[in-house]
């Protein structure tokens, strides 16, 4: 049987934790940022977790992810 592989767009997306759960980015921070405030860049550049029924849709995707 063939290796399972990692969605190559999902490796980019998404980190996995050390205890497993997944971090993602949020939208609105790649560009145009000179007309953004300073606070509104910095709140964007936080990490959410991933909502756990999001986790169980995403977790064939990113099955070799670590």
């Amino acid at each position: 049987m063939p290796k399972m592989k990692t969605h190559s767009s999902l490796k980019d997306r998404f980190k996995i934790t050390g205890t497993g759960k997944v971090k993602r980015f949020k939208a609105y921070k790649n560009h145009l940022l000179s007309g953004k405030s300073a606070r509104q860049k910095r709140v964007l550049a936080t990490q959410p977790l991933m909502a756990a029924g999001d986790v169980r849709r995403l977790k064939q995707g990113l099955s070799n992810l670590k």
